[in-house]
């Protein structure tokens, strides 16, 4: 699988599961929704008191592996360096975010708000490997 087929894979399939290092060097897995952005880098909303963006803040180093609703089928494996975007930046790339992967919010300066309340981060990537069905 090119990068380019796992970003099209993940424009589509949004279910995934994020992988980032312990300090220990063991993985540390979440299960998260993926999307992709306009300059094709993986986008992933968390808040920023949570194991995988501490992790993400002393190891960089990430994979997702996203999979389809059926679970089993067809699955992307991609690999990257993560960024933290924090606020008040990543406020509106939250709203891009849920958009690509619900659509329209009902009320979005409740969402802002929100975002901003559960001190929520966008970790993004390029993706440097991908592999998959």
């Amino acid at each position: 699988m090119t990068p380019e087929q796992a970003r099209d894979f993940l424009r589509v399939s949004h279910r995934a599961v994020l992988s980032t290092l312990r300090r220990d060097g063991r993985p540390q897995l979440s299960p998260v929704a993926a999307a992709v952005d306009d300059e094709g880098r993986v986008i992933v909303s968390t808040p920023e008191t949570t194991a995988k963006a501490r992790n993400l803040m002393r190891d960089p180093r990430v994979s997702l592996c996203a999979f389809s609703d059926g679970f089993y089928g067809p699955w992307a494996q991609v690999e990257g360096i993560a960024e933290l975007v924090e606020r008040p930046a990543a406020v509106e790339l939250l709203v891009d975010y849920y958009r690509r992967i619900s659509g329209e919010h009902p009320d979005w300066e409740d969402y802002r708000r929100a975002m901003v309340e559960d001190r929520r981060v966008l970790v993004r990537f390029a993706i440097e490997r991908a592999s998959g069905s």
